[in-house]
């Protein structure tokens, strides 16, 4: 549907230079645009039929100018030279010497039509009409117009003034000139537009909404805490939001739009709105614009995304967790046991290690325990060099491990913790060895990301010891470790391991024994979705990786982080989620199989979704 990457812009010579700009709708959205046309130059004419919400958009433009005045980003002459270009009104009829409308009002099909319907009877020929829409659909917009050539979809983020991405919407109707023309007047905003085809959330809130209502089900099914779960994405994907605070901000009634539009179209489970969205729409409890969603706020407001400014404040409410003592209630641990040599198991000796704890490294032979410790050594001379710590601090680190060729000398650990191979019959004959090890009361933990941690427990004669205990790589890094209990693991070692975390200086999450826990469980049906997109040759690897770093706020686009990965690891964990829980929409897009069964197995094997530059 539509053009699948950036536009020919050879005829951008007919193309209308869009000097004067209509912005119809003066919300949030819509006030955005306009600082953002106003400051480029263009002539913009703001039209709300109330007057106090253009009163608004005026003031918000003084401020946000005078802001970039402060910032030195304007000179005072600039700022009042872009003040000068906006202009407000109540009436569809001062569109008419408009070279391009854009119509932000609310998500309501029919609202949107009576808009077009009247700007048809009012603006030139040669007019471009755009929607701002992202959940309805533009060519039925195109088709009720009486200019269906001239009409298309040109899609901002919120907001409009920081967010770089703008998604250039084209019908089957749609001129190519109309397109070029807009794609110009996005590059002129110094915007990074990319072009897609008319279908519900486009590219980045067609990916972002599957995975916010999964994230949605998940805490509606008390899984995790809506504080677990948005640190876990936060922690765990280096995401600048959770995604029940992202709800909150867009707005849960808006988001339940967007699913509606989206499920009508796919019939895809993963798109049919979470019942609790409905709910809470319900309810009127629709995010920080009301005051409370699924978090509750000081006041009402939109508030901004943290990373560009501070938002609305998160006040306590009945759900909000109680401040517990970490180390209460759980088992004394002096001495750990990591069992392998990769790079997981020596990066979360290292943690161990630094934070005071004696640590024996056990691997197949002494030999792989000692270049595992060496492995270790670099590390922590890299951080030495880089003045995070200091070379006595790595001295004592290094003469804190032990490494050993054999599990027998875990027999005097607290806590073991196992980083092997993601199989689970070697994972299940090394838990059996480590019942037999171990002492009584030892604690005994998986980093499984994948696979039962109940099944490692049933391997021994104690599963009520056993816990899951996922840290994320490289784990001297990274922050989050996800604490999975299974139903028989005991209250005290649940405890014991938020005590060690606590130590070690990671944040725990809890969560239950089910396939992929928190972050994997929502990252990688986002993954296998932006997948499907490519195979639907709806957009570009490189135009899906923009729109999500662009407008999702994501440190890496989905195939930079699948090439990461490695394909065959992310196929594995979607073949686990797609048995677990049976959902048609998890099943493994049939490009990623067949890139593992050809060995593209991405940045390890010089070739994923992209070729690199080979491996010496």
């Amino acid at each position: 549907m539509g053009p699948q990457s950036t536009p020919d812009l050879s005829t951008q010579a007919s193309s209308p230079s869009l000097s004067t700009v209509a912005i119809v709708g003066l919300g949030t959205m819509g006030t955005g645009i306009a600082e953002v046309l106003t400051r480029a130059g263009r002539e913009v004419i703001g039209i709300d039929t109330d007057e106090a919400a253009a009163r608004r958009a005026v003031s918000a433009l003084e401020a946000a100018t005078a802001r970039a005045v402060q910032r030195e980003r304007l000179t005072e002459r600039e700022r009042q030279d872009a003040l000068a270009r906006f202009r407000t009104f109540t009436d569809l009829q001062a569109a008419a010497d408009a070279d391009l409308v854009i119509e932000v009002v609310p998500e309501d099909y029919e609202l949107k039509r009576q808009v077009f319907a009247e700007l048809d009877a009012v603006v030139r020929p040669d007019t471009i009409l755009a929607t701002g829409t992202n959940a309805l659909s533009v060519t039925r917009l195109a088709a009720d117009s009486q200019r269906p050539e001239r009409v298309l979809g040109v899609h901002f983020f919120n907001p409009a003034p920081a967010m770089k991405l703008v998604e250039v919407v084209s019908s089957v109707l749609t001129a190519p000139t109309a397109i070029a023309a807009v794609t110009e007047l996005a590059r002129d905003l110094g915007k990074d537009p990319i072009a897609v085809g008319d279908r519900p959330g486009f590219v980045a809130d067609g990916l972002l909404f599957g995975y916010l209502n999964q994230a949605a089900a998940m805490y509606e099914s008390k899984y995790a805490t809506r504080e677990d779960i948005d640190a876990a994405m936060r922690l765990g994907c280096g995401l600048p939001m959770g995604p029940l605070a992202l709800l909150d901000l867009i707005g849960v009634d808006t988001a339940r739009t967007v699913l509606e539009a989206m499920y009508a179209e796919s019939q895809d489970r993963l798109h049919a709105p979470a019942p609790i969205l409905g709910q809470l729409a319900q309810a009127g409890l629709t995010g920080r614009k009301a005051g409370r969603g699924f978090y509750t706020y000081d006041a009402p407001g939109w508030g901004h995304l943290p990373a560009v400014a501070g938002g609305a404040t998160v006040v306590p409410d009945a759900e909000s967790p109680a401040a517990v003592d970490e180390l209460a209630g759980g088992r004394p641990v002096s001495g750990v046991g990591v069992a392998g040599s990769g790079t997981m198991a020596s990066g979360i000796a290292e943690v161990f290690a630094k934070a005071g704890y004696k640590v024996v490294l056990a691997a197949r032979s002494l030999e792989k325990a000692e270049k595992a410790k060496a492995r270790i050594a670099k590390s922590l001379g890299r951080s030495v060099d880089k003045g995070r710590m200091t070379a006595e601090a790595r001295d004592a680190a290094l003469a804190a491990i032990t490494p050993a060729g054999s599990l027998d000398a875990f027999a005097d650990v607290d806590l073991a913790v196992e980083a092997v191979a993601e199989d689970l019959a070697v994972k299940q004959e090394l838990f059996t060895t480590l019942d037999k090890v171990c002492k009584p009361g030892a604690v005994l933990a998986t980093t499984t990301s994948s696979l039962p941690v109940v099944a490692c427990a049933r391997a021994t004669s104690r599963p009520q010891d056993v816990i899951g205990m996922h840290f994320f790589n490289p784990a001297p890094a990274m922050k989050l470790v996800e604490v999975v209990r299974t139903v028989l693991t005991a209250d005290d070692v649940h405890a014991t391991v938020r005590a060690v975390c606590a130590k070690v200086r990671k944040h725990p999450v809890d969560c239950g024994d089910r396939a992929g826990f928190i972050v994997n469980a929502l990252l990688f049906p986002y993954l296998n979705n932006a997948i499907k997109m490519v195979e639907e040759h709806y957009a570009t690897l490189d135009d899906i990786d923009a729109a999500m770093k662009l407008g999702g706020g994501y440190p890496m686009g989905p195939f930079e982080l699948l090439d990461v990965v490695g394909l065959d690891v992310s196929l594995a964990i979607e073949k686990v989620l797609h048995a677990e829980f049976r959902d048609p929409g998890l099943a493994p897009a049939p490009l990623l199989e067949h890139l593992v069964a050809a060995g593209c197995l991405g940045r390890k094997t010089g070739r994923g979704f992209r070729e690199y530059a080979a491996r010496r």
